[in-house]
């Protein structure tokens, strides 16, 4: 094949412009690294303003910006990607990866834990997508949104009670369905990530608990947990050029425990 012929690599990102919510570590921090490898300009943006801007250092200044933001706050995301949509001219990808757990039984569940985790999880996903679909379609180029839902949201678990965290990635991943639908004819793909156990601070908690992440490892056909770099890459396959026929699909990154 000659140098005339050769096939573009329709996963880079060059040029474009990302938002990545909970940025500042864990699959958040991953995903930056991963788009500003494939040349996105990204912004991180986390409701740890701080850890951020020290996420963003990572990867280096002409690649990545920090951003304190709580998806929580409507008229501070409005406000938010209205100016990253000025100041780049684009607003490509967004990523809403930001999430909460409050791992309790249902019966001991306080209704203001499940208001606050139905608050990020479900009600921010939605706030974060709105807003970047406004400026996706203000700029003509139309985007992608990549939405991290969960394995509980496509199964009743079982190992642990986690009524609240189960509940708002389900809503995720059919909201990702019906976001998709919607915004189809302005050439904005939706599609989400569905990953497994992965190893990251979000589940600290239960890497305390031996016998539970035994069954864990037990009940996931390749054996392990995931890595945040490999749900990362998932995600960046999502958002890039290489997924143009893709929208309304949840990609479990699960090492086959869906498949049982």
């Amino acid at each position: 094949m000659s140098e005339s012929e050769a096939i573009p690599n329709p996963y880079r990102v060059d040029g474009l412009v990302a938002v990545v919510t909970g940025g500042a570590n864990g699959i958040g921090l991953a995903t930056g690294k991963v788009l500003a490898s494939l040349g996105c300009r990204v912004v991180l943006a986390d409701r740890d303003g701080d850890a951020a801007m020290s996420a963003a250092s990572e990867i280096g200044s002409d690649f990545a910006t920090g951003l304190e933001l709580d998806v929580t706050d409507e008229a501070g995301i409005e406000t938010a990607f209205a100016e990253i949509g000025s100041r780049e001219g684009r607003f490509d990808i967004l990523v809403n990866n930001a999430g909460r757990v409050i791992r309790r039984p249902s019966l001991e569940l306080a209704l203001d834990d499940w208001n606050a985790v139905v608050a990020v999880n479900m009600t921010g996903v939605f706030l974060c997508a709105r807003a970047a679909a406004g400026q996706m379609i203000k700029s003509g180029f139309g985007g992608a949104i990549v939405n991290t839902a969960s394995i509980l949201g496509l199964s009743g678990g079982g190992l642990y009670p986690n009524i609240s965290y189960q509940t708002t990635k389900g809503a995720v991943v059919n909201m990702t369905r019906a976001l998709a639908v919607e915004w189809a004819p302005h050439k904005i793909r939706v599609n989400a990530v569905a990953p497994t156990w992965t190893r990251t601070a979000f589940i600290g908690e239960l890497e305390q608990n031996p016998d539970l992440m035994r069954r864990i490892r037990e009940v996931t056909p390749l054996g392990r947990l995931a890595e945040p770099e490999e749900v990362a890459h998932a995600i960046a396959f999502l958002a890039s050029p290489g997924a143009a026929m893709i929208t309304g699909h949840t990609l479990a990154v699960d090492g086959g425990f869906l498949a049982q």
